[in-house]
């Protein structure tokens, strides 16, 4: 982890709408696309809640949902609006994220026009089966489609979103995808280990024993041979979901979130963190909307945390990236000799493997990010 003296915030805006909802999502969205033009009133009102908060930026990120179900005039309102309140640094990394099914090589050429400079496209899986049963609503051929008019468009920095070890999903299956992906030689791919989720239809299904899910060891064998084929692709694993081509490629924005970085979070069920203050706001658009329309932050329940509590914080999320802890920076910030306070128990990570102790860091190996969360537990 390394923390910077007066850090750049990043601002996300969570933009809440899709047409349908995937079978393993249990992400805040609403399907009503009716009521888009009542949350952009709320939006600008909320934007204007933070002027004085926060005034300068050096990423932005459109989240969701499906922030490309907007048009495109409404997707240029909400950057003109954040212009014109906030100060976005000249070289900023500015992202949306896309469903495949969307956009054309027209649209996103005029994205790009508006300075988005890098998209995010929600591909999930490059087999159609698979895709079926996530719910998605889109093809293969789409997500090609959406990659290749992209590149047309002039963007140079692209990722994808793929996710593995679905129920009955082979490791065959997976490398299939992985090496279609790879072939594209995009910038960034976040490869993420499905989270069934008890609420979701897909959750639902698993608890009926309608589909199979995979044991520890299985999730263990996707994740290793994810992370030896990409990098040994040329990227680098350089977050525990996340791979780069070089480290100038990997996301700006969703590094503020790892170290500790203040960030703006717009938006209903979007988080916020500032110093040692953490806030999050209403998951309900109605509940959102009400708030703002009555002069108020849209703010569900905040917390301030503690030296002790940013400490785990940091321990927990440094042990998540390549880069690791910086043992000096760590100390000076909160006041905690890692070496000194947990040094058998870090030679005993070392000895077994699953972390390396050299020139000032702690970093986890492959092995160690497999099972990061229980490294955070010494």
């Amino acid at each position: 982890m390394s923390i910077e003296k007066n850090p750049v915030p990043g601002l996300y805006i969570h933009i809440p709408f899709c047409l349908s909802r995937c079978a393993y999502c249990d992400f805040y969205s609403i399907t009503d696309t009716g009521l888009i033009e009542g949350y952009l009133h709320a939006l600008f009102k909320e934007i204007d809640v933070y002027r004085d908060d926060f005034s300068t930026f050096d990423t932005v990120y459109l989240g969701g949902g499906t922030p490309s179900l907007l048009s495109l005039n409404q997707i240029e309102t909400i950057m003109e609006k954040v212009h014109n309140v906030f100060s976005i640094q000249q070289d900023s990394e500015i992202t949306m994220e896309v469903n495949p099914a969307d956009l054309g090589l027209a649209d996103l050429k005029r994205l790009r026009g508006q300075g988005i400079n890098r998209i995010n496209i929600g591909v999930q899986s490059l087999d159609e089966r698979e895709l079926i049963l996530l719910g998605r609503r889109h093809n293969c051929n789409q997500a090609l489609r959406a990659v290749e008019d992209a590149l047309k468009a002039g963007f140079e920095n692209i990722g994808i979103d793929l996710i593995y070890s679905l129920p009955g999903q082979t490791l065959s299956n997976w490398h299939n995808t992985l090496t279609k992906a790879i072939s594209l030689n995009l910038s960034h791919l976040s490869c993420y280990e499905l989270e069934i989720k008890p609420c979701t239809p897909l959750g639902c299904r698993c608890e009926n024993k309608e589909l199979p899910v995979h044991s520890q060891d299985n999730l263990r064998e996707f994740f290793m041979s994810t992370s030896e084929i990409l990098e040994d692709s040329g990227y680098i694993h350089y977050e525990i979901s996340n791979f780069a081509k070089g480290m100038e490629k990997a996301s700006r924005h969703n590094r503020k979130y790892w170290d500790h970085t203040p960030y703006l979070g717009l938006g209903p069920s979007a988080h916020s963190f500032k110093e040692n203050s953490r806030w999050w706001n209403h998951e309900s658009l109605a509940e959102y909307v009400h708030d703002l329309d009555n002069a108020k932050p849209p703010v569900s329940a905040s917390e301030m945390l503690g030296t002790e509590e940013l400490l785990m914080e940091a321990w927990f999320l440094g042990l998540r990236t390549k880069r690791g802890i910086d043992l000096k920076v760590f100390q000076q910030h909160y006041g905690c000799d890692l070496m000194k306070e947990k040094g058998p128990a870090l030679k005993e990570l070392a000895e077994a493997g699953l972390i390396i102790i050299e020139r000032g860091f702690v970093r986890p190996t492959r092995s160690g990010m497999a099972v990061c969360d229980a490294l955070a537990l010494i």
